[in-house]
């Protein structure tokens, strides 16, 4: 795998005869256009009706939330509301912002977000991520610049969510076109507003000139944003080299290291809270399978080779990941049972199960062909034929629900929701669709955690849940995610641990 990559990398730059080494990349630094290269498009420009990283990222240009948490130290800031305050355990009022307008120029207040929280929370409008707003019972109006967003019970991260994945939506606009009108034309009040959309191409959006004032995510400097869908990496790299594109993320080592010697480009890595992970259909929602045999679950746990993917395949700063978070969010222990890489163990528990010939399987996926073919790699040296079936994000969500999927290679980045229940509280609980496990005590430990304000009561119940969909491989966690990301130096940029590139603070030099 890495040899290909070489390989594929050294193509790059032998079509472009090199010449691309001494050529400056700037696309857009003198008409002030940002020209950005993404892997994947973003299927639904309504932040509530789709969960690709690249949908919430652009949410961020778009939309503004209540709050605005900040991506070095995770301090909450005033965003459209100027302070909020705890009533009760349930209960959390808001004061607004008031001079906000949408693009369209409808005025922001308090309807607005009432009109927002009600329709997220409610089950009938079936947003994509439930698991982002069933803690939310509605909103309540006190006046023009007061709401109270009202809980169902105790939900300790509520404060992350409402900085985060929950924009606020213009109440007028919204009603009147609804969900597939807010896909074709969105509106916010955020620092861009989207000028045009190319489903599967491009998206353009232009700096609001009329933004707020004091917003903490500042006033763009950048006039225009091109994001590009490019989904093969190569054409990305070449592009960057030939001045077609000013930025791309997720370049592997090997092409990290090429870039890092073009003289107008560069190259600089960020840690990221996205981790890769194995979800086993262990109760069946498929059928029948292998895969419920947790002694087959184990087994293939062990046949990963996971350090040595981290070390060869993914960028400087990833590290394997055990349990089923990121170890930095509240909640999250690393101490859960482990799978270290030990093929003999793996075929040993093969035969236990039943399965010494091993079987055929498909590991379903929709990023990181080559990880995956590593991978089904991996589980042939256990006798398991792996078939590879790559599917967009949205339609693979849908095929785990609708029980198609006995193993599926995920990663997720917890909606950048530093707390365990962005994370598990997706994949697991009560009613939650993508719960493969269906295991009642789980399911009753993370409901503590979820609900509960004591810290110590959180941890300990997070942990027991953690502690046993590690032992019962309901999940493997694979690694997490490093990212190399390639500018022209006549860009200034950050990256951020959040994963959310945050272009409406870059700047030309």
């Amino acid at each position: 795998m890495k040899l290909k990559s070489k390989i594929n990398t050294l193509a790059v730059a032998a079509g472009l005869g090199l010449m691309a080494l001494s050529t400056p990349a700037t696309a857009g630094a003198d008409d002030n256009t940002l020209n950005i290269a993404l892997g994947l498009e973003n299927y639904n420009m309504d932040s509530y009706f789709t969960t690709h990283r690249i949908g919430i990222i652009m949410t961020r240009h778009i939309w503004d939330s209540l709050l605005y948490r900040d991506p070095v130290d995770f301090s909450y800031k005033p965003a459209l509301a100027t302070s909020f305050e705890w009533i009760d355990d349930t209960t959390i009022e808001f004061k607004l912002r008031e001079g906000v307008t949408f693009h369209n120029g409808e005025p922001f207040d308090a309807d607005d977000v009432v009109y927002t929280f009600n329709f997220i929370s409610n089950p009938d409008n079936e947003i994509l991520n439930q698991r982002n707003v069933q803690w939310i019972a509605g909103a309540e109006k006190v006046d023009q610049w007061t709401v109270r967003v009202l809980l169902k019970a105790p939900f300790p991260p509520a404060i992350d969510f409402i900085a985060g994945p929950l924009p606020i939506y213009p109440n007028e606009y919204y009603a009147k076109v609804g969900p597939e009108g807010m896909n074709l034309n969105p509106v916010g009040t955020g620092p861009y507003r989207v000028v045009s959309v190319e489903q599967g191409q491009k998206v353009v959006m232009e700096a609001n000139e009329n933004y707020w004032a004091g917003s903490p995510k500042g006033q763009p400097s950048i006039k225009t944003l091109v994001w590009r869908t490019i989904p093969d990496a190569n054409t990305q790299i070449a592009e960057l080299m030939s001045g077609g594109v000013d930025w791309m993320w997720k370049a592997d080592p090997d092409q990290a290291q090429m870039l890092s010697a073009v003289p107008d480009i560069q190259v600089v890595g960020g840690e990221t809270m996205r981790i890769g992970f194995l979800q086993f259909d262990a109760a069946g929602v498929s059928g029948d399978t292998p895969i419920t045999n947790l002694l087959v679950r184990r087994a293939i746990s062990h046949a990963i080779s996971r350090q040595d993917i981290v070390k060869n395949l993914l960028p400087e700063g990833s590290q394997v990941v055990n349990p089923a978070c990121y170890p930095t969010q509240v909640g999250c222990t690393t101490d859960v049972p482990t799978y270290d890489y030990n093929i003999d163990k793996a075929k040993q528990l093969m035969t236990e199960a039943g399965y010494p010939d091993g079987f055929d399987l498909e590991l379903f996926y929709y990023r990181d062909t080559n990880l995956a073919e590593v991978m089904a790699n991996d589980l042939g040296k256990i006798g398991i034929n792996v078939t590879l079936n790559l599917q967009k994000p949205g339609v693979l969500r849908d095929m785990s629900i609708a029980g198609k999927t006995a193993l599926i290679f995920w990663t997720w980045g917890s909606y950048s929701v530093n707390d365990a229940s962005g994370s598990t509280g997706v994949y697991f609980g009560n009613g939650i669709e993508r719960d493969l496990a269906r295991d009642q005590q789980v399911n009753d430990w993370l409901e503590i955690g979820n609900t509960t304000i004591d810290l110590a009561t959180r941890e300990d119940a997070y942990k027991k849940a953690l502690t046993r969909i590690s032992d019962q491989a309901y999940w493997l966690s694979l690694w997490s995610y490093s990212y190399n990301y390639a500018f022209a130096k006549s860009l200034n940029f950050t990256p951020a641990a959040d994963e959310i590139p945050r272009f409406f603070t870059a700047s030309w030099k």
